[in-house]
């Protein structure tokens, strides 16, 4: 049966254990946004879309949890270089890129992770988002954003992201990010 949403062909560059539907789905960021997007890329402009375009999945797995192996988890890890539409007045990336990265990157691991466990792409919409920024990053250096996923409850879920400065060998942001599903739309009333 063919996939309701754009999938991708090629994912032999995607390391990871994740099923190759989930891989073929979420593994090109770019196509996953612009199809979640009301009307694509054609539509109204979407924040941070340059920096979403340039994002490469790299590795995708569902992994059992080793603190609770009844339950599993999910890695999703990007790299992105580092360009100057990311950068701050000094040079650096700005505080507000890292927290979109996060907040872009960690939304991936808990789709994946509920995709590869209900076969469904489920909205939700950011309750908290925590960083803690550790050291800068350059104009052309290259970033490796680890995102895995910490809880999946029926309305609430959340993730850990590291964006490691792969050119420096350091870690730029640590951060967690917290989600929930949407309440359903109340009816219309007649």
């Amino acid at each position: 049966m063919a996939s309701p949403y754009p999938v991708l062909s090629d994912i032999s560059h995607i390391a990871g254990n994740a099923p190759e539907e989930v891989k073929r789905i979420l593994g090109d960021p770019k196509t996953f946004f612009t199809s979640q997007s009301p009307g694509g890329s054609a539509g109204h402009p979407i924040f941070g879309e340059a920096i979403q375009r340039r994002l490469s999945a790299v590795e995708i797995s569902i992994n059992k949890k080793a603190e609770e192996p009844k339950k599993t988890e999910a890695r999703y890890v990007m790299e992105i270089e580092v360009a100057e539409d990311m950068l701050n007045g000094g040079g650096n990336i700005h505080g507000g890129c890292s927290a979109f990265l996060v907040d872009v990157c960690s939304s991936m691991a808990l789709v994946a992770h509920t995709y590869a466990n209900t076969g469904k792409l489920l909205p939700s919409v950011s309750q908290s988002l925590n960083l803690v920024y550790h050291s800068p990053a350059t104009l052309g250096d290259k970033l490796r954003i680890v995102n895995t996923t910490l809880s999946l409850g029926a309305r609430a879920q959340s993730a850990r992201t590291e964006i490691w400065n792969v050119t420096h060998g350091r870690l730029v942001v640590s951060a967690t990010h917290i989600k929930m599903h949407p309440s359903p739309s109340p009816k219309a009333s007649l």
